[in-house]
């Protein structure tokens, strides 16, 4: 049954979701620029970052189920960290979270059309994964947003993982936290890799989870310890899949 679902669902990915999802794209960029120059870009993430992420995953449809939102302070600023399934995440934690976040992205995705126009006029980060010199020049300017409750993602993977299980983490996000005294807040997101598949557009309706875990004060922690921070927030996250994964 599934199997013909997805063939009849292959008419309405290319002549409905597809188009709505490109115009829907050009109108919010285009809306949000006009906020970003009037308001600032934290009003336009608070509202055409959110309303462009839940119009999509609507017209997708995705279901998305959400645990732990009281564990955020909206006054706070946070590292936040999550595990990377699909590029359905960006629709997840732009429409869900409810707080001012900014990206830390690969710098190749400044140059996607519209997108990476979008990405800069929102105060999002890019980093050169190539140079370390660079990334790191990239990380400090991530220093002057975080504050009155901006905070900022990193995508430790770095890049989707192919079967869903978690890959080996980065640590730029972890000394970043370190280096500002600042809490991580993990999150864990769950079965997006179903909707849209890393490296694939066979796309398909679905059900996800997204689990905001409890902030982790980085005090406890050195630089010396940085290991020892990594294992405890990936550990975090695989709770999260092992208790919501289907």
């Amino acid at each position: 049954m599934k199997r013909v679902l997805r063939v009849l669902y292959q008419p309405y990915k290319w002549f409905v979701f597809l188009p709505l999802f490109i115009s829907s794209t050009i109108f919010f960029v285009g809306l949000g620029a006009v906020i970003v120059a009037l308001k600032g870009s934290a009003a336009a993430n608070r509202t055409t970052g959110v309303w462009w992420a839940r119009f999509n995953a609507f017209i997708t449809p995705l279901w998305l189920t959400v645990y732990g939102k009281e564990n955020i302070d909206k006054n706070q600023s946070y590292v936040i960290v999550s595990n990377h399934q699909s590029l359905y995440d960006i629709f997840v934690l732009y429409g869900w979270l409810g707080i001012d976040i900014k990206w830390v992205m690969k710098k190749e995705l400044r140059k996607v059309p519209v997108f990476g126009y979008a990405g800069q006029k929102g105060g999002n980060i890019y980093i050169d994964r190539s140079n370390p010199a660079a990334a790191v020049t990239s990380l400090n300017k991530a220093k002057d947003v975080l504050k009155n409750g901006t905070s900022v993602i990193i995508l430790p993977e770095g890049t989707r993982s192919l079967s869903g299980n978690l890959i080996e983490f980065k640590k730029g996000a972890f000394v970043l936290a370190l280096d500002l005294g600042m809490p991580i807040l993990p999150i864990t997101i769950i079965n997006t890799r179903n909707i849209l598949p890393p490296k694939t557009f066979d796309l398909f309706p679905g059900r996800a989870t997204m689990a905001i875990h409890h902030p982790v004060d980085v005090s406890a922690y050195r630089r010396e310890s940085i290991d020892r921070l990594v294992a405890d927030i990936k550990g975090t996250i695989q709770s999260g899949l092992d208790q919501f994964s289907s």
